[in-house]
């Protein structure tokens, strides 16, 4: 089917260019502000084309549009959290292509373009590779908070690549100070945290087809470049003087709980590696670009692998095929789509043409150009893998390696876990 709106358009554009009105039925994970947020992108959609757009938004989304598309009474257009289940229903004829030339869009109009086409195509019940899912509200993880009165008055600078990184740590040391604070307890899910790091030293340690092979297992877990990565993390998380409280608490320090040393008096740590996310967890009253600031974590300067970023996003697919809802992939095209979710926070977008002072606050936008200057986008492996692994021994992995097994051993385990899913 060959029905789109027009990539680039403006909403007064696409008016002239819909279909007649329909019905478009949109689910998604979306409650609370996010709900009423994405429900305002879809009324300018509705404003623009005269279609009647319903949202449904469900905190059991993952269950719930499985039981939907297998009872035939699927939503027009399905919001998935993450990409692997959206690729299980592709496989099972669940999903509908998206329209000729969205592909070419992406990768001519997204930051490291082609990364996002990638992360949208699946193979179809036929086992061929066709575009299904556009990506559109994006997380960055490859981050480092900070304190910038603790740097201003310790003398330190930015670090603008992984060997400056590790000599600002070094340099922490020196002056008898302690550089990281590092906390990997999650209840049931402790272990997680380990993994972003573990992600992220893949994509500064390796091409972005190495990471591909990981996350598919293509490349076992055993592969010498893996264990290399884990044996990375262990550089700064089993260092006894690089972490807050020494390596033996760093698998029982709970996540949450971790970057508070940065805003202690005197600082424990003046560094900490962590998603967007992460200020909901400062004490309260923080201000981010004030008491709290962040950089991008560095890539290697001697390895030449660009500067790859580790996130996550939703994408949206199409699982019940009609013209609306080809448009409203179509306006998803248009910067407007995204600046009006911008203005109310929360939002990050790999779009190039955005203008950034329509972003809800300065640091956003800091955190945007972050992902607009990336030459690679990956997103968090570990949601990729099956749920035994990336959710399971993965996790367990990480806090035994923390705890001192070393990285072939845990490796080897992992591997004998996803083998064991076979």
């Amino acid at each position: 089917m060959k029905h789109s709106l027009y990539a680039g358009a403006t909403v007064l554009a696409l008016t002239a260019g819909m279909a007649g009105a329909e019905q478009v039925t949109v689910f998604g994970p979306w409650l609370g502000p996010d709900q009423e947020n994405v429900e305002d992108v879809l009324a300018a959609f509705a404003a623009a084309s005269g279609h009647d757009v319903r949202y449904v938004g469900s905190d059991s989304f993952e269950q719930q549009i499985m039981v939907d598309a297998e009872a035939g009474s699927a939503p027009n257009v399905a919001i998935f959290p993450q990409p692997g289940l959206a690729s299980d229903m592709a496989s099972r004829g669940f999903l509908t292509p998206l329209a000729g030339g969205t592909g070419d869009w992406v990768r001519d109009n997204y930051a490291a373009g082609q990364s996002w086409v990638d992360l949208g195509t699946y193979a179809d019940a036929s086992g061929n590779n066709q575009h299904y899912g556009f990506f559109y509200k994006v997380d960055v993880k490859s981050l480092v908070w900070y304190s910038p009165e603790n740097f201003e008055d310790a003398g330190y600078d930015v670090p603008t690549t992984m060997e400056e990184l590790k000599e600002l740590s070094d340099q922490i040391v020196a002056d008898g100070e302690t550089p990281w604070c590092i906390g990997l307890g999650s209840g049931g899910a402790t272990g997680w945290p380990a993994t972003d790091w573990v992600e992220d030293m893949m994509l500064r340690t390796q091409p972005p087809d190495v990471y591909d092979d990981w996350v598919s297992n293509e490349m076992p877990f055993t592969d010498p470049k893996v264990v290399a990565a884990i044996e990375e993390f262990g550089t700064f998380a089993r260092n006894d003087s690089y972490v807050a409280g020494g390596a033996s608490v760093v698998a029982s320090t709970d996540f949450r709980d971790s970057p508070k040393g940065l805003f202690s008096s005197p600082p424990q740590c003046y560094l900490h590696r962590q998603a967007s996310f992460i200020p909901a967890f400062f004490p309260e009253g923080t201000v981010v670009g004030e008491d709290a600031d962040f950089f991008y974590f560095p890539a290697y300067a001697g390895k030449d692998l660009g500067s790859p970023v580790l996130g996550s996003g939703t994408l949206w697919a199409i699982t019940n095929d009609s013209p609306a809802a080809h448009d409203l992939i179509g306006f998803l095209q248009t910067v407007e789509a995204h600046e009006i979710w911008m203005a109310k926070g929360g939002f990050l977008t790999p779009l190039k043409g955005v203008d950034s002072s329509k972003f809800a606050d300065a640091p956003t936008a800091k955190m945007n150009d972050i992902l607009l200057g990336a030459t690679t986008f990956r997103f968090d492996g570990s949601d990729l893998m099956p749920g035994g692994v990336g959710a399971g021994s993965f996790w367990t992995g990480m806090v035994d390696y923390a705890g001192g097994k070393s990285a072939a051993e845990v490796a080897a385990e992992i591997q004998s876990s996803w083998d064991a899913l076979k």
